[in-house]
């Protein structure tokens, strides 16, 4: 199975990507949405990129989101991969602004489902999402994700309490 679409490519991590990868994940702006606390090292994210890619392995898988016009844009991960339960949870990152708002995220996630119903014979996917965050909201209903719950007053932000959405795609085979 190939990971792409006439819109996007997802790819396995290379050696290349350890700049990109350094910027996207030593952002600040990123952090608030992916619960990291501290900067990562590129000696780090070269051992990450290097270490075997295996979902069974590791319970998390990290592909590289490119879109034919326009290179690397991003990243989507499947973690907590539970394959008793069949389901894991999907996050991704669309880092420019300027890349945003043109489908890249909601095609990842369409070839991500496939993917997880296709090939690991996934029964569900999840992801968590901060109630302001509307753009991932929005994305995440296109790319066929249902709201299923919401955690009161989960998150601690600069701004105070954030409630996180719950959502869940339940992948057809």
């Amino acid at each position: 199975m190939i990971l792409e679409n006439e819109f996007v490519r997802l790819r396995a991590l290379e050696p290349e990507d350890v700049e990109l990868l350094y910027l996207w994940e030593n952002d600040p702006d990123t952090w608030r949405v992916s619960d990291t606390l501290a900067p990562y090292s590129r000696f780090n994210l070269e051992k990450y990129i290097f270490s075997e890619n295996d979902i069974y392995a590791n319970r998390q898988l990290r592909l590289m989101i490119t879109a034919k016009n326009a290179g690397a844009v991003g990243t989507i991960d499947m973690f907590d991969f539970n394959p008793t339960h069949e389901r894991a949870g999907v996050g991704l990152l669309v880092y420019s602004k300027s890349h945003r708002r043109k489908g890249y995220a909601t095609q990842a996630l369409q070839l991500v489902s496939e993917y997880a119903s296709d090939i690991l014979h996934l029964h569900l996917l999840y992801c968590n999402v901060a109630a302001r965050n509307i753009e991932s909201i929005e994305c995440m209903r296109k790319a066929g994700f249902a709201e299923c719950g919401r955690k009161t007053e989960w998150n601690r932000t600069a701004e105070g309490r954030e409630d996180e959405i719950m959502f869940q795609k339940i992948l057809l085979r």
